[in-house]
């Protein structure tokens, strides 16, 4: 099937619509859905049933980047300066050294098994040095996954900030394949200004957003998601424009943007939160129906040896080193080197050798989507497992209160308090509904016996129950006390 203005919409349509279902029952199995739109993509493909013919690298390219933007502001609205900034070094550390040192290993590895030249080796090594932001936010947010101490910030920070270095190496080694007469150190300068530049330009570009979000005056709350998308757009291609690295920039403004008090805040945080998801769907389909799955399995071979050298050996090697002068135990550090997902990012960064022309593109190309595949089935189902063997994971319990305390913080109250119902208070073995509760308050989660639940109107509160409620103000709360005693 080619795809045409007339049916485009329509297949698209279907497509996104079997990945929602379909992602939606895959973790019953253990199977990350990053995949499973993979997999739609592919079957939907030149290569599988659909039969849609698609094969430009250009429009899939133009494709990743625009998620891209959307998949790491929406990871950086979401990030949390208090839990970021006691990891902040560590976090750096990961996606600078530590990417760089995962790119190097790995291209020595591939120029010694492989026919490639040492440039051509590097550009691969540096292909997938990064972990995957929309792998990684996508799997532990799904998962719920809850991680001791401030393992899951690190994880997420280093997965937002390390693409820009990835990036920057990708375009640095690929213009040393292009033109082989220049050295290593010419291409020195243009790393330093990309990171540099990109990320003073992150920071004001958010000042500036942030300014522009409180003062102007829209008369429609919707209007204020689309002000930030024009924002972030802004903050890419300027960036980009004035030598500087786009995703660095943008993910550093979402950062500063996430962490103020901005007008209709929480609108702008749940309708990038829905359009990162429609992003990655889209990418994930978008790359499936690129690749060609008969092209691939005449690598699969050398792809295999290639995944697991950068799993087993290069990831963690450039994990141990750049964590070196830093006070972690040895089983966190194992952990974040197993959360080294490679998943959509490495791919949209393949497109560029093929854009390029240079010999060796297509295999590059399958390989890197080959390792991609393997680095998701294998580190992607494991992470729950692999927490629970290195003891790093929280109990469910502590997991459930986080996940209420977050709740919590997020209600536009003013006052809380937990009530403790005794056998003789009034509320015993009595539905809420008739209780004849203050309308300026309500009861926000009940704990019995170690659990939390979500209460309704049905529900009947027990003797040895305790309320979480929450009132716009203390007097509010002096009435619960009342209502219930």
């Amino acid at each position: 099937m080619n795809l045409t203005i007339e049916n485009i919409v329509f297949v698209g349509s279907v497509l996104l619509l079997i990945s929602i279902i379909v992602g939606k029952t895959s973790y019953k199995f253990g199977v990350p859905t990053l995949i499973l739109f993979l997999g739609i993509g592919m079957i939907a493909g030149s290569d599988g049933i659909g039969g849609i013919q698609f094969d430009n690298p250009e429009i899939a390219q133009f494709i990743g980047i625009v998620s891209l933007n959307f998949i790491l502001f929406s990871g950086g609205l979401d990030t949390h300066w208090s839990s970021v900034k006691p990891i902040l070094r560590e976090g750096l550390a990961l996606s600078t050294v530590g990417v760089l040192l995962t790119a190097v290993s790995l291209g020595c590895f591939v120029f010694y098994v492989t026919d490639f030249t040492i440039y051509e080796s590097m550009l691969l090594g540096s292909i997938v040095s990064s972990t995957d932001a929309a792998a990684v936010f996508s799997i532990l947010r799904s998962k719920s996954l809850a991680l001791k101490t401030n393992l899951r910030p690190t994880l997420e920070l280093e997965s937002g900030s390390n693409d820009p270095m990835a990036y920057v190496l990708t375009i640095a080694f690929l213009t040393l394949v292009i033109n082989q007469d220049q050295g290593l150190a010419s291409v020195i300068p243009m790393l330093l200004t990309q990171m540099i530049v990109g990320g003073i330009a992150g920071f004001l570009f958010g000042k500036l957003s942030k300014i522009t979000i409180n003062k102007i005056q829209l008369g429609f709350e919707g209007l204020y998601p689309v002000l930030v998308i024009s924002l972030m757009f802004i903050t890419f291609s300027a960036t980009e424009f004035i030598g500087g690295n786009g995703f660095l920039a943008i993910y550093i403004c979402a950062v500063y943007l996430g962490n103020q008090d901005l007008i209709h805040k929480q609108t702008i945080l749940k309708m990038f939160d829905g359009l990162a998801w429609l992003m990655q769907i889209v990418l994930f389909l978008t790359l499936g129906l690129l690749v060609f799955p008969t092209q691939v399995i005449p690598y699969i071979g050398i792809g295999l040896m290639i995944s697991l050298f950068l799993i087993f050996i290069a990831r963690p090697v450039g994990v141990f080193i750049s964590l070196a002068f830093f006070k972690m135990k040895m089983r966190r550090r194992f952990y974040i080197s197993w959360v080294g997902l490679r998943g959509a990012v490495p791919i949209v960064f393949a497109t560029y050798p093929l854009l390029a022309g240079i010999d060796k593109a297509n295999m590059i190309f399958n390989i890197v989507f080959f390792i991609s595949l393997t680095s998701v089935l294998i580190q992607g189902t494991t992470l729950s497992v692999v927490a629970k063997w290195l003891k790093v994971g929280l109990p469910e319990e502590s997991s459930t209160q986080r996940n209420m305390n977050h709740l919590i913080s997020e209600i536009p109250k003013t006052a809380m308090r937990e009530i403790k119902i005794s056998q003789n208070c009034k509320a015993a073995d009595t539905k809420i509904i008739d209780l004849g509760f203050p309308k300026n308050a309500i009861i926000a989660m009940i704990k019995r016996n170690d659990k939390f639940l979500t209460p309704k109107g049905s529900t009947v509160i027990h003797a040895g129950d305790t309320l979480v409620v929450l009132s716009e103000d203390e007097e509010g709360l002096d009435d619960v006390i009342k209502c219930v005693n």
